[in-house]
């Protein structure tokens, strides 16, 4: 799936649904709530990276309806540079978005790796941190995920398989 596939099958699926683009602009991620100005909410993914657009459709399956009604969700971001202090809390509620990133690259076929999202002086355990997200992708892939993002993965894993079915058959593929 490319990137332009991607933002065509939220922003025609989930996104039509619940009045939210995905939109590749910017150099930070952000989300944004409808207003009087725009009458979708809006899901800015940073610097055109695949990745990003993951994790930010991440967040947005794990916001309730109050939180979508905020500027990110109403949470804070603390640029690199954290404390041990805030880079711990910032590990602990990354840990939900991030397995379901996850399974969204499995779903896709594509590599993961987990974001600490800190390059300054903080000594981080990645492989500690990787292990918890490991453990709830695990969880979601026995309990079940957010109902939007099983409903994501499930469009994900379509086209995937729709794509790959037209690839065989020798038909034209135009995304």
């Amino acid at each position: 799936m490319t990137k332009a596939e991607l933002i065509l099958c939220f922003n025609q699926g989930l996104g039509r649904e619940f009045e939210t683009l995905l939109i590749d602009q910017g150099d930070e991620p952000l989300y944004l709530p409808k207003d009087a100005r725009c009458p979708f909410h809006r899901i800015y993914f940073a610097h055109g990276f695949f990745a990003s657009a993951l994790h930010e459709l991440a967040h947005w399956c794990l916001a309730g309806e109050r939180r979508r009604q905020l500027v990110d969700y109403g949470y804070w971001y603390e640029p690199d540079g954290r404390s041990e202090a805030k880079q711990a809390e910032f590990e602990s509620v990354e840990v939900k978005p991030q397995a379901i990133e996850w399974a969204f690259h499995l779903a896709l076929e594509r590599y993961f790796d987990v974001s600490l999202d800190n390059t300054g002086d903080v000594a981080t355990d990645s492989a500690g941190f990787k292990a918890k997200v490991a453990e709830q992708l695990a969880r979601y892939q026995q309990h079940g995920f957010p109902p939007r993002a099983a409903r994501l993965l499930d469009d994900l894993k379509g086209h995937r398989q729709l794509k790959q079915s037209l690839l065989q058959r020798g038909s034209v593929y135009l995304g």
